[in-house]
Formats: structure tokens, C-alpha cells, sequence
């Protein structure tokens, strides 16, 4: 196995920061990834995995082995009754294979269409929207031991999921490397109406119309309206979380601000949404260090003039900083930093 050297990273990221790998493997199977970690480890060499790329930031270069997981492949593996266990392998696009599921009638991540990136980085990063988390639909993954080699396998349990947390961005990062992930889908419609946006778009709509065909395209729709694409304007989705504050703290707040949009996490917490946070601070739409807050979701960092991710972590760190002054609030940011 060779890796190809000095390989430009910027169209293999959606924020396109330029980036050079000093080398590079794209492992399309188990025993590619276990020859690129020997590789590296012959030469004690630092490796970074990048899956697609859109929920991470990369230097303008990263030293050592750019490591891509590439493994492709769905499956059904078991079916009882109206329940089923899809297997799909890491490398597959989610969007595509949510809609895969949805058009094979496996129900129960349409809530999840479009959201960028590969299965293999879904549950590293729990992702969620408009009311699902993929913890919801989770039955098992299978990731390489990288020390070992060996292929392990981690139920929802021992995967430690949390708001946008599991245990390999935790106590296991830079551990494991995900091969596949496999959901506990279901045949009989699984509605999940709830979220305010999406009520807010069926309005009318008779509850028998409401299939989840009809909230796959509703939630497509939404985020195609409030979401700049990646593919037109660089950004990595949602930059930072949403704050979990307590109750005190947020009646503080709405004290001063009515109209602070906030949701229930327990009886004492409430998760305050960091677009409003952003966007009463007076951020949205600004443009400072060559990076734009986008002017439709405050949430979402913008790099139009393709710069380097240093300057997307300055105007962070100033939107983390005048938050803080203001609402006595830390925005955590999503996006991962390869060091």
C-alpha cells in the first residue's frame, strides 16, 4: 500500500479551508485501514480520519496520514414482523441512504434527510434535527480496534450517546474508527410531527396525509430554505450546540428577552437555541476575518473567500466571547479541529 503525498484536502471538506495531506489513503475495506494504520505505525506516524468532511476543520496542514474510510454497502440483516435491522457501511452517504431506507419503506429516520456527511460519522457525533436523534434509531456499530485491529462491536449503551456526544469523541477518540452502523428501522410509519418548524409547515395537512414520505420532503424543504448548501457556500452546518442552561438561568434571561427560544430538557435545564443567542448579539449576517455569519441562520459560519480555518475559529471564538459578556453563556462549536 502507497498513499499518494501532498494531497490538496480543500474540496475534500465543505468549509473548502485549503489543506494539504502529507499523505493520504482512501480505504475502500477492513484490510485497507488495518495496512494504512501498519503503514503508519512502521514509521510512527500520526493518523487523522476525515469522513466527509463536513463537520470538521483542518489546518492548512496536517503532517503524518490523512486516513478516509471509504468501506461502502447496505443491507438488510434480520426482519421480525414490522421490525428491521439495516446495516450500511461507513462510507455511504447518509443522505442518500436515508432516502434509500425511506423509498424501501424502512422507516424512521426521516427526520434526518440531508444533513451532510457518511453513516460511519453519524453516531460519533449523535447527529439530530427536527426532533430525532440518531441514538433513537440505534441498534449497534462495528469499529476497528486501532491499536488491535480487531473489529469490535458497541451497542447503544456502550456507545455513551449524549447531546451530539458519544464515547468516541470522548473517552474513546482517536481509538476506533467506525465500519459500520447498523438501525432498528421500522416497516409500520413512524410520525415524528412534533418539532415546532415542521407543525408549523403541516398546517392543514389532514394527519391521515401525513406519511413519513411527506416529512422527508418537509424537513428537506426546510433545511434547503434556512441551510445555505455546502456545495454553494462553504460552511459545516450548525457550528456550535445548543446550550443547556438551568431553569434559573433562563428565566434570567427571558426576564430581559421574552422571546427566547428555549425547550425542555428536564425538569431544572432548558436548551436555549445558540441561533437566537447569536443572532439577538447582533451576529447575524456580519462578516468579520473574511468569514461570514450566514444571513438566514445565525447558526451557520460561512467561508466564502475560502480562507483557512484560522480565521473561521477567530470570528468563533469573538461570537463565543461576546456571549459570554452578554449572557453569561459558553458555545461549545461542533466542529471537530484536526490537529
Amino acid at each position: 500500500m502507497t498513499p499518494l503525498v501532498n494531497v490538496n484536502l480543500q474540496r475534500l471538506n465543505t468549509l473548502a479551508v485549503p489543506s494539504v495531506a502529507a499523505n493520504f489513503v482512501r480505504a475502500t475495506s477492513i484490510t485497507d485501514l488495518r495496512d494504512a494504520l501498519a503503514w503508519a505505525q512502521q514509521r510512527q506516524m500520526s493518523v487523522h480520519l476525515l469522513g466527509g468532511g463536513s463537520n470538521v476543520l483542518l489546518p492548512e496542514r496536517i503532517d503524518g496520514l490523512v486516513l478516509q474510510p471509504a468501506l461502502r454497502g447496505v443491507e438488510v440483516l434480520e426482519e421480525q414482523g414490522d421490525t428491521l435491522l439495516v446495516r450500511s457501511a461507513a462510507g455511504e452517504n447518509w443522505h442518500r441512504f436515508v432516502q434509500f431506507c425511506t423509498a424501501k419503506k424502512y422507516y424512521g429516520l426521516e427526520n434526518l434527510s440531508l444533513i451532510p456527511g457518511l453513516v460511519g460519522a453519524a453516531p460519533i457525533q449523535n447527529i439530530g434535527a427536527y426532533g430525532v436523534e440518531l441514538c433513537d434509531v440505534f441498534d449497534h456499530l462495528q469499529a476497528l480496534n486501532r491499536s488491535t485491529g480487531e473489529v469490535e462491536v458497541f451497542d447503544k449503551n456502550k456507545c455513551e450517546f449524549d447531546y451530539r456526544e458519544s464515547v468516541f469523541k470522548q473517552r474513546l477518540r482517536n481509538q476506533y474508527i467506525v465500519v459500520s452502523v447498523t438501525f432498528r428501522l421500522s416497516r409500520t410509519p413512524q410520525i415524528h410531527d412534533h418539532y415546532p418548524a415542521i407543525k408549523q409547515e403541516l398546517l392543514g395537512l389532514k394527519r391521515s396525509a401525513i406519511t413519513p414520505e411527506v416529512i422527508a420532503h418537509t424537513v428537506m424543504e426546510l433545511r434547503r430554505r434556512k441551510l445555505p448548501s455546502p456545495d454553494q457556500i462553504p460552511n459545516v452546518g450548525s457550528f456550535f450546540k445548543n446550550p443547556i442552561i438551568s431553569v434559573e438561568s433562563f428565566e434570567k434571561i427571558r426576564e430581559m428577552y421574552p422571546d427566547v427560544a428555549a425547550y425542555d430538557v428536564a425538569s431544572n435545564q432548558k436548551k436555549i437555541a445558540a441561533g437566537w443567542l447569536i443572532e439577538k448579539a447582533g451576529w447575524k449576517g456580519r462578516t468579520e476575518f473574511g468569514v461570514k455569519v450566514h444571513e438566514q441562520q445565525a447558526l451557520v459560519l460561512t467561508n466564502p473567500n475560502r480562507g483557512p480555518a484560522k480565521q473561521v475559529l477567530m470570528l468563533a471564538k469573538a461570537i463565543q466571547s461576546n456571549i459570554k459578556a452578554r449572557f453569561d453563556i459558553e458555545l461549545e462549536q461542533e466542529p471537530q479541529f484536526i490537529e
